[in-house]
């Protein structure tokens, strides 16, 4: 029972996990354009390199969708092994991403002057994805609601795995003896009866 309880939460966290990295790689494919906008204004003007101002938000918003795919990458190795060291650091990480993205989250709702806690976005991608978010914003909390649960799942998933500890082969020598084994019984006690065999042979002999 415990057995049958293990695979199915391995794959429901791996199912779950899949929706993390999926929006890892939009976030990704999104700062891929936005980069690829960036660069024909940036060639376009003849401005000088040193007056051009720092895509901060693009590569924040890159970073932040590599660090969902290894976030993602970690959840499957976690989940496909149960071993408590993966399954710790990929709780770890999974706590650290909902801290940042509450945080985040309280500073926009609480804070009317919250652009100001940032730096300044000269490229004008943040102001908007601002826009678009606030003229879907139904949508987009919907969005960000059902993100955020999926990554509660996935931390309660991890939380119940490690309770039920990894397949009895990863730390159980014996799982694999002669006593557990039919197969290897049997062969065990014809290389026995041999074994006899040739030494009754021998004292005759």
């Amino acid at each position: 029972m415990a057995r049958m309880v293990r695979s199915c939460m391995q794959s429901m966290l791996k199912l779950l996990n899949s929706v993390t990295g999926m929006v890892g790689i939009a976030m990704i494919l999104y700062s891929a354009w936005m980069i690829k906008i960036w660069e024909g204004h940036s060639s376009d003007s003849a401005t000088d390199d040193s007056s051009q101002p720092n895509p901060w938000f693009i590569y924040t918003f890159l970073g932040f969708g590599i660090t969902l795919c290894v976030i993602t990458c970690c959840g499957h190795i976690a989940a496909e092994t149960a071993n408590s060291c993966c399954l710790y650091m990929y709780m770890l990480f999974i706590l650290l991403i909902l801290t940042l993205e509450a945080a985040v989250t309280a500073d926009v709702l609480l804070n009317s002057q919250w652009e100001q806690d940032f730096p300044g976005d000269l490229t004008g991608n943040l102001e908007q994805l601002t826009k678009f978010i606030s003229s879907n914003f139904k949508m987009f909390e919907w969005i960000g609601l059902l993100i955020v649960s999926i990554q509660g799942l996935c931390l309660l998933f991890a939380l119940v795995l490690k309770a039920l500890g990894p397949h009895p082969y990863y730390n159980d020598d014996d799982e694999f003896s002669s006593d557990n084994v039919p197969l290897l019984r049997d062969a065990a006690a014809r290389s026995s009866d041999s074994w006899s065999i040739r030494n009754n042979e021998k004292v005759t002999r």
